[in-house]
Order: structure tokens, then sequence, then C-alpha cells
């Protein structure tokens, strides 16, 4: 019974993983795409053709790679929580099996 919850049979096995690709996939697409979108139209509007929209895609990279970097950050910490006592062990990280 205890393996069953462990294990595949329980139904929300992928449900972090879900949260996750969301959590990364918001993080790539909407500062880039808002980025460029406003990069563009300031640019239309000002005439200065593609230095702001080269700036602010700049911008948006810079913003994803944090978003991600943070988004990452917190489900490691998540994952030493659940296995504190593994993620200390040397011999677990040189890949002893006890």
């Amino acid at each position: 019974m205890n393996e069953e919850k462990k294990g595949f049979n329980n139904s929300s096995w992928w449900k972090p993983g879900i949260e996750i690709l969301g959590q990364v996939s918001t993080w790539i697409v909407v500062p880039i795409v808002l980025a460029l979108f406003f990069g563009k139209m300031l640019d239309n509007r000002f005439g200065t053709r593609p230095i702001i929209f080269l700036v602010f895609a700049g911008i948006g990279f810079l913003v994803t790679c944090f978003g991600m970097y943070k988004v990452v950050k917190n489900y490691l910490k998540k994952l030493e929580d659940i296995r504190p006592d593994q993620s200390r062990d040397p011999d677990s990280r040189s890949g002893k099996i006890n």
C-alpha cells in the first residue's frame, strides 16, 4: 500500500512536472514577446528602427534568464527539502549504493 503512494500508480505523479513546465514556459514566452512587441511599436513611433527593438529584445532575454534561474532555484530547494539526508550524504554524491 505504501509503495502505491510513491509509485506511478498515484494519479498525481505528473503534476509537479507540468507545474515547472508552465512556469518555465511563461518565463520564456511572456518577457520576450512583450519586449519584441513594444520594441517594434516604439521603433515605428520614433523612427529608430531597429535600435529600440534590439535593446528590448536583449532586456527581454535577461528577464527570461533571471526568471528561469529563479524557478529552477526554487525547485531545487524543494527537492532538497524532500530529501535532506541524501543531499548532504557524501556517499550519495559519489554514486555509491548502500
